[in-house]
């Protein structure tokens, strides 16, 4: 058996971290390698062995069986002192084997690398340490003393020398705007390349060529990144104003950059602020152009820069409206279009890609009667899962195993999954059923299975709002109205229909008695279940 291995007190020195990084790691994986490690950490000090402990041999104490008569649990007490006394032999013993002790000394070779290693590389996870110190739980109230890591000098470095370079860039190409152009071929004035055009030219180059959104996820893009995009961001709309400096090639760039970044990164916010800087600088024009004589290249932009972006954000939106009624700028011989079109053009996108989004957020409550829908364009629903009444309105009576677009339901508001029936309430307040007929669960004067969705009638004639049919049962179903009146069919077992029997109703039918003249309670949205087709 090999020397049993003491236990040790651990005490790692942080100048000799590189050392460690250096080490070979192929040499953690031998017997050999791992024992020279080790004894590395014993010569320096960092592994320093504490004095062995006395193996215990001595078992619990027993009585004299012979002379003294125990009773079955004192028998057993003594029988589990006794296995636990071997266990806990048998366990001190195999601990101190050579393959045992070999895997400790590799396991404090490990433990030595890491530190290292996350001590060089890895400062976020020893800023977490220091949190959870109980020197820093005093001063853990600050937000902003743990949320960041401490900057090194080589970050502070790193951010002079972003910082300086931008401005340094802005300055130049301020002061290249303000110099004469130069001279095109045969010395031709300004027929040359501005600089600062080149520059703005280069950076819509390498925006476009980005996958959409690619600045869309902020929290991975580091703090300097974002910094040097606002002072980007800033130092653009300053451009795009007429008074600015720039030339009208220059400031129609910056309004194209502007607008790419503005798309890359996703967000409402950014898009909103190119159309306040679209607005701006139109009125800016406006004004300028009732004290001079009209120059007809000011407030522009390039007409495919803009198309190409709304384009993305339309494909986006995945729409199934009418296109041919969607504004878009009007294109000039020049293949430019007006920044006051453009804004206008987008912002009419953003209210509808709000109203696409709006759609999926609307309670049926908020149907109003008389009123116009909410939202009147059309949408998708998908369905999935047993058909074998023809519940999900799709050809044959087969399992549907993944979500299946269903063109039946387009112009559904509302969609209630009932006992192998469905049923769907439109924008216009009627309903229409499908699926098993049985007891007259449907609604529509039999009790024949429905293969495609059909009208119920409903007397008096009455929008409705709400469907709740039965999951269980031989089927019977509710529907709320918009004046707060419920009418109710199908199976009447047990007076579940309200109508002081207990005969099936193949009709809709008007709840009377105590509820007559009563106004239903709406529910809050929170209060309301949600149904899955399927």
């Amino acid at each position: 058996m090999a020397l049993m291995i003491p236990p040790v007190k651990l005490k790692w020195l942080e100048h000799l971290n590189s050392s460690w990084i250096t080490e070979d790691s192929e040499s953690i994986a031998t017997r050999n390698g791992v024992s020279a490690l080790y004894a590395k950490l014993l010569a320096n000090k960092e592994a320093v062995l504490l004095p062995q402990q006395v193996l215990c041999l001595k078992g619990p104490q027993l009585p004299d069986f012979e002379r003294e008569s125990l009773s079955s649990d004192e028998q057993e007490h003594y029988l589990d002192a006794l296995l636990g006394s071997q266990l806990a032999l048998a366990k001190m013993v195999c601990s101190d084997s050579p393959f045992a002790a070999a895997l400790r000394k590799r396991v404090l070779v490990l433990q030595r690398v890491f530190y290292a290693l996350s001590n060089k590389y890895h400062d976020k996870g020893k800023v977490k340490q220091q949190q959870h110190s109980p020197e820093s739980s005093a001063g853990a109230a600050d937000p902003h003393a743990v949320s960041e890591r401490p900057r090194s000098s080589t970050d502070a470095l790193i951010e002079m020398g972003v910082r300086t370079g931008l401005s340094l860039l802005f300055a130049l190409l301020r002061q290249s705007w303000m110099m004469p152009p130069p001279p095109g071929p045969g010395g031709a004035p300004g027929g040359g390349i501005n600089l600062c055009n080149d520059v703005i030219h280069t950076a819509i180059d390498v925006v476009s060529s980005l996958p959409p959104l690619s600045l869309a996820n902020e929290s991975k893009i580091p703090p300097m990144g974002l910094d040097c995009l606002a002072q980007v961001t800033t130092f653009l709309k300053g451009v795009t104003m007429p008074n600015s400096g720039a030339d009208i090639l220059g400031r129609r760039l910056a309004s194209e950059l502007l607008l790419g970044l503005a798309s890359q990164r996703g967000s409402l916010r950014y898009l909103l602020e190119w159309i306040e800087m679209a607005l701006a600088a139109s009125a800016v024009v406006s004004a300028m152009e009732k004290n001079a004589a009209p120059h007809c290249q000011e407030g522009l932009m390039g007409y495919d820069c803009f198309m190409n972006i709304l384009m993305q954000m339309r494909r986006s939106l995945g729409s199934t409206a009418d296109r041919s009624q969607w504004r878009e700028p009007t294109r000039t011989p020049d293949g430019l279009c007006s920044l006051y079109e453009a804004a206008l053009c987008l912002f009419e996108e953003v209210c509808r890609m709000a109203s696409d989004y709006s759609r999926t957020c609307v309670s049926p409550d908020s149907i109003q009667t008389g009123e116009a829908p909410v939202v009147s364009e059309t949408c998708e629903v998908y369905v999935w899962g047993s058909n074998s009444s023809h519940q999900l309105v799709e050809g044959t009576q087969e399992k549907i195993l993944q979500p299946k677009l269903a063109a039946s339901f387009a112009d559904a508001q509302t969609i209630e999954a009932g006992q192998y029936c469905t049923f769907v309430i439109s924008s216009d307040g009627s309903v229409r059923a499908c699926g098993k007929g049985s007891y007259g669960r449907l609604g529509l004067g039999d009790s024949n299975n429905q293969s495609t969705l059909k009208k119920l009638t409903f007397e008096p004639h009455r929008a409705i709002k709400k469907v709740s049919s039965s999951k269980g049962s031989d089927g019977h179903t509710l529907a709320f109205t918009t004046e707060g009146e419920v009418f109710s069919w199908g199976d009447g077992d047990y007076g579940k229909l309200g109508h002081g029997n207990s005969s099936t109703q193949k009709y809709p039918k008007l709840i009377q008695g105590p509820l007559q003249g009563k106004v239903g309670f709406n529910p809050p949205p929170q209060a309301q279940h949600k149904n899955v087709l399927h």
